[in-house]
């Protein structure tokens, strides 16, 4: 696939890989301290190798790759400004870091060419708690959510090796109705729009664990409870990690 002059681009300025481990002091176990590769990376169906997910619902071929929008890191930093030093590229876990692509310009479904990879929109991320212990505050995970400002995940197509300093191409867009930010406007606000709710239950390109989502919204008239993944009590001291 050859990328159009009208689809969006961007440089891929890290690619991050991270291990399981204690997120500070909380108890609480993840791999969201990703750390940077200076050399190139086999992306496989599941991500990157040498990527690690502390819970089975994290990673798959669904969510292979994270990509988070570099550009919300001063939102961050202005709107939580007692921790604001905790807010820089690479905190929220993403694989891929970089500018130039967001929630905004990046639609589901669309096909992505980053070095000899190519991609392909699934889903939008669901922030939880382990957001606010990674970054020191209890209303980063819900701010994530309503702000928008979550980043995405991709599956891979054709799995390849990439580096920091590549391209990342928008190829093709089938979907060029559904951006990932009007994802989320119905699946975080517009909730009780269950007509829609039916359409992405059926949206091609969508994972189907987002489809299966919604189709559960249509059939029981019930928006999911979504405490339990924004928040599981206070903060236990100590430092970011």
């Amino acid at each position: 696939m050859a990328q159009s002059a009208d689809l969006p681009a961007a440089v891929l300025s890290e690619i991050r890989i991270g291990s399981v481990a204690e997120i500070g002091h909380s108890g609480i176990r993840s791999a969201i301290g990703k750390r940077p590769l200076d050399a190139p990376v086999r992306i496989e169906l599941n991500g990157p190798l040498g990527d690690q997910h502390a819970e089975r619902f994290h990673g798959g071929p669904e969510k292979a790759i994270l990509h988070y929008d570099s550009a919300h890191y001063a939102v961050w930093q202005a709107e939580f400004a007692d921790v604001a030093s905790a807010f820089q590229p690479g905190g929220f876990g993403e694989n891929f870091v970089g500018t130039g692509l967001s929630e905004a310009t990046v639609c589901v479904g669309d096909y992505l060419r980053v070095g000899s990879a190519l991609l392909q929109v699934s889903e939008s991320r669901q922030p939880c708690f382990k957001l606010n212990h990674r970054f020191g505050h209890l209303g980063v995970s819900r701010r994530s959510q309503e702000s928008g400002r979550t980043g995405w995940f991709y599956r891979v197509l054709e799995p390849g090796e990439v580096a920091a300093g590549d391209t990342i191409a928008v190829v093709d867009r089938p979907l060029p109705e559904w951006p990932i930010a009007r994802l989320q406007h119905y699946l975080y606000h517009l909730t009780d729009d269950f007509d829609m709710a039916r359409v992405l239950s059926e949206l091609p390109h969508l994972s189907p664990g987002f489809r299966a989502l919604f189709a559960k919204r249509v059939a029981s008239g019930q928006v999911e409870n979504w405490e339990s993944r924004l928040s599981n009590g206070p903060l236990v001291s100590g430092p970011p990690a």
